[in-house]
């Protein structure tokens, strides 16, 4: 009983250590006070401020326009290569799929820095574009891993039965392979747009000027000091997070039908 309550209180110790920064984050959003320091009062006027910043709303567009557009081309990208690394059995295909790794573990100013030096060196400017390429090179890991890990519960004899019956590989692929992980794409994709939304490393280092994305925003809004309205914009990013990575586990923790 006594091991009971002390693992108990240290998983509750260790919560409090992770969360506790991020529930008076979110607290003092709702602070009536100019700046953080004192309670004051509640309020939802730091968000009305929000709604009402063009620098913000910009803010906002750019991030949708560059999130949306990386994630969807990572999500083809991915998946076809997820695809192609289950399907296909050729020489190097392990040190493939160990480079996978290389992005995820990667220190994020190391990526940047890298990203940077490679558009000097090919003369491409920075602005939207080069944050969309950028946020790709990290995004297609991602979902490949999601995507191949779904795949590795896909019984191989469902393959060879529509082999079997006349049907060619891409018929294969697009009336066997794909119904059936769609929830692991649909899971890769969320996962890859929730790394976009709250990237700030690899996107400072890559924007232009005039591309700023929600953390770039944030990070210009903390220069002249931490108050309710960056909490306010910190609470919403959070929270637009939170929403995808519960849907992606959620897609992930469906079983295959055909593994039932």
């Amino acid at each position: 009983m006594k091991a009971g309550w002390s693992a108990r209180a240290t998983l509750l110790a260790v919560l409090a250590f992770l969360y506790a920064p991020v529930l008076v984050l979110v607290l003092y959003s709702f602070n009536d006070a100019r700046f953080s320091a004192t309670w004051q009062g509640f309020t939802f006027g730091w968000y009305q401020r929000l709604l009402e910043s063009p620098e913000t709303a910009a803010a906002l567009r750019s991030t949708l326009v560059v999130s949306l557009s990386a994630t969807a081309l990572a999500t083809v990208l991915g998946t076809l290569l997820a695809l192609g690394l289950h399907l296909r059995r050729f020489r190097g295909r392990a040190t493939i799929e160990l480079l996978l790794y290389l992005p995820v573990v990667a220190p994020d100013i190391v990526m940047g820095v890298a990203l940077l030096a490679f558009y000097v060196a090919v003369h491409l400017p920075l602005g939207r574009l080069s944050i969309i390429l950028a946020h790709v090179s990290f995004q297609i890991p991602f979902v490949a891993l999601i995507v191949k890990a779904r795949l590795q519960d896909f019984p191989a004899e469902v393959i060879e039965a529509a082999r079997d019956l006349g049907a060619d590989e891409g018929a294969m692929i697009r009336h066997v392979l794909l119904p059936i992980i769609r929830p692991g794409i649909l899971a890769g994709a969320l996962i890859a747009l929730a790394l976009s939304v709250d990237d700030f490393l690899i996107t400072y280092f890559t924007a232009g000027a005039g591309a700023s994305t929600l953390p770039i925003r944030i990070y210009s809004m903390v220069k002249r000091g931490v108050t309710p309205d960056i909490n306010a914009l910190s609470t919403l990013l959070l929270a637009a997070t939170l929403i995808l990575i519960v849907a992606a586990l959620k897609l992930q923790k469906r079983p295959n039908p055909e593994s039932m």
